[in-house]
């Protein structure tokens, strides 16, 4: 199909092109049934639809990968969310005792959405997001990977973009999916740093001594402020921000004395860089340190309140919270209203905090897209035509492996199985696709690993 052909209602044809042809439900199932941890894991776990017209489906259930397969080619939808895992199967949630149907488990989630740094970004708001303020969701990702990893334990962290306005992170290690609400709650609140609603000016107060877990978070955010803060929001730039972070946001008992922030304003008249504005405002909070006063940690306290992570807790906190599924899409628009977007995974250990300029980019540098697939239009390109044009597009070795489906005519589930595979592995998304097999391997060799403790501490030779 032509990228100039390209019509947005074409849409619910194309879908049953991408749950037939290029959907990772291999990956998918391998994913959410963690090797059949306990019986009935897969089966217990809840899915939900959103199809045409905004048609919500709730409590879905499958027993096994084909039927998760067969239903959702057969329903299309728009968007799917998972839950958790329960005590009995959701779509017999209505058949059982009042009481007993209960969560039990869920990977441990994380849901940073651009729209709540509204108060301190300038360049967009609501669901609008541009590189500029791409950079909170950096930092979020950067602070909050080593503190689970290194304060926690946790090892296999997978980093989705949300397909709208911001990321989440799924926790997928089995401590993590058997932690209770209250456990959840706390490594949420221990994460959790900014507080206060649109009336709180002051959102951050860092008293001495500063948590080790701050003060490495602080490495990050030093990092990133001065060209965030400073060049592209020009906090000190503006006279409204100006007045704001100098008069409302520092003018507090202890924070800055009334002196000081006199000096400050006298001198910004004087001063317009903000570079050279931020470093007077620096040299106060150094001064009053050496002089062995309280409050001297202003400046970190702008700096973390402009770019330290907020986290949507309740999110985190609920075992039966509804959270949208990697691979899912999203047909409301943002980035200027330029881009489409399917749920996809962030690769780490490359560039993964690089915002496009073009599409191209976008999914070469930021994100595992190995499903970004409803059509996009950058400079007149639909990426969707372009996988497309990639599946029709003849390749070496096209007539052997044509050769062999003809073999396997006698096995026709193995022959569409191969098929199917070799339909993503025709395009470029067979290296998105291949990183996330990666990080199912992790999952899978950190649970034999376990298997064989066990064993030996069983002595079960």
């Amino acid at each position: 199909m032509p990228s100039s052909d390209y019509d947005s209602a074409s849409l619910p044809d194309l879908l049953p092109l991408y749950y037939r042809r290029l959907f990772p439900f291999s990956q998918y199932y391998r994913w959410l049934n963690y090797g059949g941890v306990q019986k009935n894991y897969f089966q217990n776990r809840e899915f939900s639809f959103t199809l045409k017209d905004d048609i919500y489906v709730r409590y879905q259930s499958f027993t096994t990968q084909n039927e998760l397969e067969k239903e959702m080619q057969k329903m299309n939808p728009y968007k799917i969310d998972i839950g958790a895992v329960y005590s009995h199967r959701p779509s017999q949630h209505n058949t059982v005792k009042s009481g007993t149907f209960q969560a039990l488990e869920k990977e441990l989630v994380f849901d940073i959405d651009m729209t709540d740094y509204d108060d301190v970004r300038s360049c967009c708001s609501a669901a609008d997001i541009c590189s500029k303020c791409w950079t909170l969701m950096t930092i979020a990702i950067r602070i909050l990977d080593r503190a689970l990893r290194d304060d926690f334990g946790f090892q296999h962290l997978l980093w989705v973009y949300s397909g709208r306005r911001g990321v989440h992170c799924w926790v997928c290690d089995e401590a993590a999916r058997k932690l209770s609400v209250a456990a959840r709650s706390a490594v949420a609140e221990y994460l959790s740093l900014v507080k206060g609603g649109e009336e709180t000016m002051k959102k951050v107060s860092l008293s001495d001594p500063i948590h080790p877990f701050i003060r490495e978070s602080l490495l990050v955010v030093e990092q990133y402020f001065p060209r965030y803060g400073l060049q592209e929001q020009d906090i000190l730039g503006r006279k409204e921000s100006v007045d704001k972070h100098l008069i409302k946001e520092l003018d507090l008992p202890l924070t800055l004395p009334s002196n000081v922030r006199k000096d400050l304003q006298q001198d910004f008249q004087n001063e317009r860089k903000p570079e050279v504005r931020w470093k007077l405002i620096r040299d106060h909070a150094t001064k009053k340190k050496a002089a062995g006063k309280k409050g001297h940690h202003f400046d970190k306290e702008i700096m973390l309140q402009y770019c330290y992570p907020r986290l949507d807790v309740n999110v985190s906190k609920g075992v039966n919270h509804l959270l949208k599924t990697i691979h899912a899409f999203m047909t409301t628009t943002s980035l200027s209203s330029l881009l489409t977007r399917t749920c996809s995974s962030f690769n780490l250990d490359q560039d993964a905090f690089l915002f496009p300029s073009t599409l191209k980019n976008w999914i070469d540098l930021i994100l595992f897209a190995f499903f970004f697939l409803i059509p996009v239009k950058t400079d007149g390109i639909t990426f969707f035509s372009l996988i497309c044009e990639e599946l029709d597009r003849p390749r070496i070795g096209e007539e052997e492996e044509k050769a062999e489906d003809d073999k396997d005519k006698e096995n026709e589930k193995d022959a569409a199985e191969r098929r199917k595979i070799r339909d993503y592995k025709r395009t470029s998304l067979a290296k998105y696709v291949k990183c996330f097999d990666q990080f199912l391997d992790g999952i899978a060799q950190s649970r034999k690993g376990e298997l064989l403790r066990k064993s030996d501490l069983q002595k079960d030779f």
